[in-house]
């Protein structure tokens, strides 16, 4: 009997020192559908798909394609069975033109010589099929996230892939471009090709998927109809516990005012232009705004990273000049940053040298040198503080879930005693498990009289977590408003708005 799946993974099983990542994990995709696969960080669905594409080798269980057995020892087998994987993290190489990135490896050549006519045509042939603006001479490097994201989908489709996965598409687009990118996948859809679709947005996996596949801890919980599901059925079987409750009860007090920045301007054009705010002492801020808001540049001049063209910071009443990350620490700042992956953590050092990195002068034994039994013990204390899932602080620290890395970030610049926490998107790319985790630490430093600037992208965040929502627009600031009594409309209308009334 003819199977009714493209792809089937059926009883795939790894391990790792110290951890079984899958057990026994089965994986059915029809063709032409969207097969969301979804789990909190650490649920083994990055693992899973890494043995699909050919990055590990599963300990065991076996893979058809169209009902035929096959073996995928390396990425390049893969494309070859018609695998194709989008990463969430897109590496494009960037001074090279759009055509080079999508035939790299398989150039078509003239004798000895590339035959650059050739690839153009073949690559506006590819654009014109997929519906894509895209020039094919201008370098990769010039192109937005969601242009080099249909590049790669381009690129994929270019292979004859018969199976695409995605992971996590949307982290970085505007719904403007997540619209783009799901026109995108319905036509690829409606060609027979198969859509793995791994994203934590519950919105997005119930539009656009046919079926969805849920892990947790290296097993598969069920695979439903998406027809079937709510956000809330999601959440349950995801976390294996029923979540009434999304954001922690906030038991903080905001007192009295810590920092005051009084008519900000950044000395970079088109940036953000007169801003003026407070931050009290045990209070979370929120800060809300659309793409292109200059949110993220605003924390950062904070931080010392950008400098002012005027305006001015004070600190417990004292006007103060942060010209550097250095100076932000010695007033008691820190900075968890947005992309955790770029400007967060050290991929190639162990969570116990994540961890300290940003207080080693508190581990130096008398003569100077690195006390490593001593900032290991830290690590250790962290991760249990934290609840870092881990199979030791020596483990690399790119080897976490997203959300564990996080928590690291946040252990480490905890460990510096700020006063004031900047947080660029803390939850973003995490799941709704992991999410509540670090609410629950947000919270309690608030408690504890911590002061914490928060920007988010995600409206129930922001409102669920804040004291107060400062909302900017194209780099000014449009209102401030009461974080009990605002609804999303409040947020919308001062985002969209272009000048403070």
């Amino acid at each position: 009997m003819e199977s009714p799946y493209l792809l089937e993974m059926e009883g795939i099983s790894k391990a790792f020192p110290g951890v079984q990542a899958l057990s026994q994990v089965t994986l059915n995709v029809k063709p032409g559908t969207v097969h969301a696969l979804m789990g909190e960080n650490g649920a083994g669905k990055s693992t899973l798909m890494k043995c699909l594409f050919g990055m590990y080798r599963p300990d065991e269980g076996r893979i058809r394609i169209e009902g035929k057995e096959v073996e995928i020892p390396s990425s390049k087998a893969a494309l070859q069975h018609g695998i194709s994987m989008i990463h969430q993290e897109l590496n494009p190489v960037p001074h090279r033109p759009v055509m080079e990135n999508i035939w790299l490896g398989r150039f078509p050549m003239s004798g000895l010589f590339v035959n650059e006519k050739r690839m153009y045509s073949d690559t506006l042939t590819l654009f014109e099929d997929l519906n894509l603006d895209i020039d094919p001479k201008v370098n990769a490097g010039t192109l937005s996230v969601s242009k080099i994201q249909s590049m790669e989908i381009a690129k994929a489709v270019s292979f004859h892939s018969k199976v695409i996965v995605m992971d996590e598409p949307t982290s970085s687009l505007t719904g403007k471009e997540v619209e783009q990118l799901f026109a995108i996948i319905n036509e690829l859809r409606s060609r027979g090709v198969s859509i793995i679709y791994i994203s934590h947005k519950m919105e997005e996996i119930l539009t656009i998927s046919d079926e969805v596949t849920i892990m947790r801890d290296g097993f598969v919980v069920g695979t439903w109809n998406a027809e079937d599901l709510t956000t809330d059925l999601i959440i349950t079987r995801m976390v294996g516990r029923d979540l009434s409750e999304r954001f922690p009860e906030r038991t903080n007090v905001p007192g009295d005012v810590i920092l005051k920045a009084e008519a900000l301007t950044s000395s970079q054009q088109n940036s953000f232009q007169d801003v003026s705010f407070e931050l009290r002492k045990g209070e979370v801020l929120g800060v809300g705004g659309l793409v292109g808001a200059q949110r993220t540049e605003l924390i950062e001049s904070l931080f010392g990273l950008r400098t002012l063209r005027s305006g001015t910071i004070s600190i417990h009443g004292r006007k103060v000049k942060i010209n550097s990350p250095a100076a932000a620490k010695r007033h008691n700042i820190a900075l968890l940053t947005e992309e955790r992956r770029v400007t967060g953590i050290f991929p190639v050092l162990s969570v116990y040298e994540n961890t300290i990195i940003a207080s080693l002068s508190r581990y130096r034994n008398r003569i100077g040198l690195l006390d490593e039994a001593k900032g290991r013990e830290v690590a250790r204390e962290q991760t249990e503080k934290f609840r870092t899932k881990t199979p030791s602080v020596n483990t690399l620290i790119r080897n976490l879930s997203g959300g564990n890395q996080q928590k690291v970030l946040l252990a480490r610049w905890l460990l510096t005693d700020p006063e004031i926490l900047l947080l660029d998107e803390p939850t973003r790319g995490i799941d709704v498990g992991a999410k509540f985790e670090i609410y629950t630490i947000i919270t309690e430093l608030a408690r504890q009289g911590k002061s914490i600037i928060m920007i988010s992208s995600e409206m129930p965040e922001l409102l669920g977590m804040s004291d107060r929502i400062m909302v900017m627009s194209e780099g000014r600031l449009t209102g401030i408003v009461d974080g009990a009594e605002a609804t999303e409309q409040d947020i919308m209308r001062l985002a969209a708005q272009q000048r403070m009334a």
